[in-house]
């Protein structure tokens, strides 16, 4: 959905907020994109600018959706510091019986036991995604979720379901995107710390950082999030977003959401070589086209898309309703926020303003 990205783009000569400002503004033009805040800043904070256009303010609440993972990957890097977890630890050191057994049997044999932490936060486990995968009845969580009905998705329901699927392959082999991945994330990280992840992300990045407006999303009477679309129907959501605090349920505002990303690439929460350790690319198809590392995705950009002056790494974390977390090392940019759509509109709009505004940084 996001190959659209590949146009080339006009070379511009400056990156001003006036820039910035208008190639907003032409995001909300799209009759199915109703809120747009897109903040940039560089690595001196010399230019720091948050434009935002539609129903939604420079400063307000959003569900950071699948950026959230990029706190995971931060966890799991402290944990991993503090020798309390490795990457080839079978999942069965720091989850129960219970949840492994049966979880990928593949082709007859059981693999469930040969699952790595690895396998999880590289997305190479082929443990089915609860949210997008077609169950028996040939419906998907989010067809559910999408047509209004909200439920909470906790893990044990999760797994309930994804025991009765085939796995997509065997694990290692390849790589697909799986928000069952990061349920079990945050149930081992739950249970090395002896805390939900609500406080373990307060304490591990939340405070450290001083962040007022970050927090896991968990009461259904909190309104204050940003809405979200599906096309052009808006879609409220409380139960669902509370209980999936691990895969998406973190509200922030664009300038915050850019204090963690800063933070993650400044190296403040581990040492900055690990970041490269994380570079084991591999290319995933959908929802759209891009690259899943080790917690950590790279955009994929076309050599036509700036043929002259490459743009070089993009590397963050794209969310389901178009939130993003992205740096791009070679101008030193920074940029978060969302146009709050889930269909893949938002995506690709969001894209390009990330594609103009390195192109007139280079």
């Amino acid at each position: 959905m996001w190959l659209n990205l590949i146009i080339p783009i006009a070379m511009t000569n400056k990156l001003t907020p006036e820039r910035i400002n208008q190639w907003v503004e032409k995001i909300i033009n799209n009759k199915n994109i109703f809120s747009t805040v897109f903040h940039v800043e560089n690595e001196d904070r010399s230019f720091v600018h948050t434009s935002a256009a539609g129903d939604i303010n420079p400063d307000s609440k959003y569900f950071i959706a699948s950026t959230t993972k990029l706190l995971v990957t931060i966890v799991m890097l402290r944990l991993m510091e503090e020798n309390k977890i490795s990457l080839e630890d079978k999942l069965g050191k720091h989850l129960p019986d219970e949840m492994v057994q049966g979880i990928h049997i593949y082709k007859g044999m059981d693999y469930s036991n040969d699952l790595k932490v690895l396998h999880l936060l590289s997305n190479t486990s082929g443990i089915p995604d609860y949210f997008f995968h077609k169950q028996p009845d040939g419906k998907t969580a989010a067809d559910a979720l999408i047509a209004g009905e909200d439920q909470p998705w906790h893990l044990e329901k999760t797994l309930e379901v994804v025991k009765t699927l085939n796995p997509r392959f065997k694990f290692g082999s390849k790589a697909a995107y799986s928000d069952t991945n990061y349920q079990l994330l945050g149930h081992i990280i739950e249970n090395i710390t002896g805390k939900p992840i609500e406080q373990v992300f307060r304490e591990f990045i939340f405070d450290p950082l001083g962040l007022k407006n970050t927090y896991v999303y968990q009461d259904t009477n909190d309104t204050s999030p940003a809405r979200f679309y599906a096309g052009n129907k808006q879609i409220w959501l409380p139960k669902y977003m509370a209980s999936v605090a691990v895969e998406g349920g973190v509200v922030s505002t664009a300038e915050e959401s850019a204090k963690i990303l800063r933070a993650f690439f400044n190296g403040d929460f581990f040492p900055k070589e690990r970041i490269e350790s994380l570079k084991k690319w591999r290319m995933l198809f959908s929802p759209g086209v891009f690259y899943f590392g080790i917690g950590l995705e790279k955009m994929w950009i076309p050599w036509i898309v700036s043929p002259f002056k490459p743009i070089g790494e993009v590397l963050g974390f794209w969310g389901q309703t178009s939130a993003f977390s992205f740096y791009n090392p070679k101008t030193g940019l920074y940029f978060t926020g969302t146009a709050n759509q889930f269909n893949g509109k938002g995506h690709q709009a969001i894209g390009n303003v990330m594609f103009k505004s390195i192109k007139a940084a280079l």
